[in-house]
């Protein structure tokens, strides 16, 4: 049986996707700092799911990462999905740097963790669910779009790495537009996904060991636009 581990599967796209790969027959380690809601999971699937509730920016986040490992006896794919970002149009620090620490120094620290892992292992997969907020800054949000753009050249450079290196290891990028959950901010927003539809289809994505995704399918085009579009023009939008 094939084991994955989603990093903030507490709600959102995470739950959704832990729900799929349990229902796909995989041995699921789900984690969150929500431990009523990882166990809401278990109840559903208690032949497939492991919960384990740490929050990512804590010191000994690998370390729990580690024992939902030698819980579940092995790993074969890691998705993060765990992440913030707030409208901060006054650039409130506090904001920027809670920002900052889940999605760049915390995020890294899982990265480094899961791409060692697998290096020592000699296969594996890691998948990052970062945003199409990636390509461009927004004034809106300074911190997030930065953070994300960040992920998205990580991962690229681990992909990098493990060719250079001759490792088989499997980087996914999945870029979602927008999603209805707890993340979504602001106003003006379209083609907003379920996150049960978003987790759909980044499951085949995932399973295809796909370098880069955007989800859903249409926010391909978005994409694009964005990176052609002259600053001009992206400045008043």
């Amino acid at each position: 049986m094939k084991k994955v581990i989603i990093v903030g599967a507490s709600s959102g796209i995470g739950r959704a996707l832990a729900i799929l790969f349990a229902r796909q027959n995989w041995m699921v380690g789900v984690t969150g700092r929500r431990k009523e809601l990882l166990h809401e999971l278990y109840d559903l699937y208690p032949e497939h799911v492991v919960p384990l509730a740490f929050d990512n920016t804590g010191e000994d986040a690998t370390d729990k990462l580690q024992q939902l490992i030698s819980k579940l006896e092995g790993l074969d794919l890691l998705v993060l999905s765990s992440g913030t970002g707030n409208i901060n149009t006054a650039l409130d620090w506090s904001i920027e740097e809670e920002t900052l620490v889940l999605n760049v120094v915390a995020w890294t620290r899982i990265a480094d963790y899961t791409f060692n892992y697998f290096k020592a292992q000699g296969s594996g997969h890691f998948a990052a669910i970062t945003s199409i907020a990636a390509i461009r800054g927004e004034g809106r949000a300074p911190a997030y779009n930065a953070s994300k753009s960040f992920q998205a050249n990580y991962l690229q450079g681990l992909r990098k790495m493990a060719i250079h290196k001759k490792l088989r290891i499997s980087i996914t990028d999945i870029q979602p537009g927008f999603v209805h959950t707890t993340m979504a901010k602001g106003t003006g927003r379209f083609w907003e996904a379920t996150p049960e539809k978003a987790a759909r289809q980044m499951l085949p994505a995932i399973l295809h060991k796909r370098k880069k995704v955007y989800i859903t399918k249409r926010w391909w085009f978005i994409a694009q636009m964005l990176k052609i579009l002259p600053d001009y023009l992206y400045n008043r939008l």
